[in-house]
């Protein structure tokens, strides 16, 4: 069967659509499958708190991942700008991730303990107040907004249910978390928590004598 005949026949030409597309699809999924260090949490990873749970609803709801990617490339040049190049046991308890490829802003995966949260805030309000050159919008309606302790047990609910480690404890001490938080606070919580993970360090290696 030659080429012309197969641009022709929309049958054939949607079969080998279709098997080409799951080719692609096998090569690139099944590598990943197997690598189970991959499908683990990143060694010293914490879960979210309540209020950095809400802040990255926000932070989604806002369309921020449009300008903003959350994933270092590991390039020289970008872990020299952002810092340690960003790695998929990172992600793992992300639903959605939020890796992103636009830039019109920085990447923001590092951006956590940069600044203060009384930069973070008055950047979010008006942002050419901190960086003139900036064509960020504000966001002043956040600090209005206050949050709803439900919807955050909910999605903290939902999140555990497909596989982010809260317990009981955790979804629980919710309404506290977030009692008299705006949306603004939220946002900027989430925006602190997006480090690198810190992995444990190694207990020492012992030097005396058991005897």
């Amino acid at each position: 069967m030659n080429h012309e005949k197969i641009e022709k026949s929309v049958g054939w030409l949607a079969i080998l659509t279709a098997v080409a597309i799951s080719f692609g699809g096998f090569v690139e999924i099944v590598p990943l499958m197997a690598e189970q260090a991959k499908m683990q949490p990143a060694p010293g990873m914490k879960t979210r708190t309540p209020l950095e749970v809400a802040g990255r609803d926000v932070y989604i709801r806002e369309g921020c991942y449009n300008c903003h990617s959350q994933m270092v490339r590991s390039l020289a040049e970008e872990v020299l700008r952002y810092g340690p190049a960003g790695q998929a046991s990172e992600s793992i308890w992300d639903h959605p991730f939020q890796w992103g490829s636009k830039r019109t802003g920085p990447d923001l995966s590092r951006v956590g303990g940069r600044y203060s949260d009384d930069w973070h805030r008055i950047h979010l309000l008006n942002p050419r107040d901190v960086v003139p050159e900036s064509n960020m919008p504000g966001y002043p309606w956040l600090a209005e907004q206050a949050l709803d302790a439900e919807d955050v047990q909910a999605e903290m609910r939902a999140l555990s249910r497909v596989g982010v480690p809260f317990s009981e404890a955790d979804i629980a001490s919710a309404p506290e978390a977030v009692a008299g938080k705006t949306k603004l606070d939220a946002l900027i919580a989430f925006l602190q928590s997006l480090r690198a993970p810190v992995a444990p360090a190694a207990a020492p290696a012992s030097t005396g004598d058991a005897s």
